[in-house]
């Protein structure tokens, strides 16, 4: 049975959505109207499909490849502490005072006051991070936007 088509007339005014509900039709080798109802079914779904041509889908990309580069260089950069410190303690002599348990303990607690204020720099960071994204889903007219 063939479904009953309903019709629809529509102006638009604005010259960017008229062109990209061209390119729409053109790629999808489809009529300008079967493409409006297409551009119309996918904006009323909770989950459209994503414009290749879309803006923040590029960012997003460009993101996540720069969010990849990163992590590589973090662990560049970790590998080569690790082969500075290995460097440092051969060549650094051992000496009588760092055998004294008063030096010792010291020494751990300058350590574990860095660690301390590193982890709390890096969870700092998260939460920064964690509130951008929570109010970019929060923000209904940024997804507006994007589709």
């Amino acid at each position: 049975m063939p479904r009953k088509a309903t019709r629809v007339q529509v102006y638009l005014t604005d010259p960017k959505v008229a062109a990209a509900l061209a390119r729409e039709a053109r790629l999808a080798r489809v009529p300008l109207s079967q493409a409006a109802g297409r551009v119309i079914a996918r904006g009323l779904h909770k989950s459209p499909a994503a414009d290749p041509d879309d803006r923040l889908l590029r960012l997003d990309r460009a993101l996540r490849d720069h969010m990849r580069a990163m992590a590589r260089d973090v662990q560049i950069t970790q590998e080569l502490l690790v082969e500075l410190a290995r460097a440092f303690f051969l060549r650094l002599p051992d000496a009588v005072v760092d055998e004294d348990p008063t030096v010792q303990a010291a020494v751990e607690r300058r350590i574990e006051r860095l660690l301390d204020a590193t982890a709390a720099r890096i969870i700092a960071g998260e939460a920064r991070a964690r509130k951008a994204r929570e109010a970019e889903e929060s923000a209904p007219g940024l997804r507006a936007a994007a589709e």
